[in-house]
């Protein structure tokens, strides 16, 4: 696993996740210092941030651990607050196809922010396309730790006022939508999700809309694939 990293690739990799190093330390400080106003020590951060990696259901889960949730609340809103990466493993499938021993932590990994870059470096060239799929993974991964123990570190040692922090996934997601935005021609996906979610918020109101939205894009995506392997098929 590790003869992946490779000289090249890995300075390739690190340029291209500067970015992403910069959202991750400060959205990674800002779970830490959440969990350190709730009391939780340094090396919760560390375990969640390794074997969770999910920057927004780690800030869900904040508000389900203070609350003592049940194991069937938090699993329910995991499901809820994760399904987007439903659509991402469909849209990655033949680009993590034949990536061996690593697919399994390729999809662990794979975050917004990953995908992001999975789906939009041109400039990776096929014989090392694993071994960049994999750098960048792991990259990220290692930002979103380290954020996380700065942020509980000096939450502990500091006071710090953490009212608002939690917003700041939403405007990281806000960014991630506009760039793409911009980089695809195709913007059907993104119109029916927006679709979706307005028609599902007003009928079924701003508590129940979120499993109904994600139905609706999920049987609408399916048909779009559908209907481009048969266009494909008939050209």
């Amino acid at each position: 696993m590790w003869t992946l990293i490779k000289g090249k690739v890995l300075k390739t990799a690190f340029i291209d996740t500067l970015p992403i190093l910069a959202a991750y330390i400060i959205l990674g400080m800002g779970f830490g210092v959440l969990m350190s106003d709730a009391g939780y020590p340094l090396y919760f951060v560390l375990l969640m941030s390794t074997f969770i990696f999910a920057g927004s259901m780690q800030y869900v889960a904040v508000s389900l651990l203070t609350a003592k949730a049940s194991p069937a609340t938090a699993l329910l809103m995991t499901f809820l607050v994760n399904a987007r990466h439903l659509f991402y493993g469909l849209s990655v499938l033949e680009r993590y196809e034949n990536t061996g021993k690593v697919k399994s932590y390729l999809i662990f990994g794979l975050t917004d922010e990953t995908y992001s870059l999975v789906c939009s470096q041109p400039h990776v060239k096929n014989e090392n396309r694993t071994a960049y799929y994999f750098t960048v993974t792991l990259l990220n991964h290692l930002y979103w730790i380290a954020g996380g123990a700065i942020g509980n570190v000096l939450g502990s040692a500091l006071p710090f006022n953490s009212k608002g922090i939690e917003f700041s996934m939403t405007a990281l997601f806000t960014v991630i939508f506009l760039e793409q935005w911009k980089e695809t021609k195709n913007h059907a996906p993104a119109l029916i999700g927006i679709a979706a979610t307005a028609v599902s918020r007003i009928v079924f109101g701003p508590d129940h809309f979120l499993i109904a939205a994600m139905v609706i894009i999920a049987i609408s995506l399916l048909f779009l694939l559908q209907r481009r392997k048969e266009e494909e098929h008939l050209a």
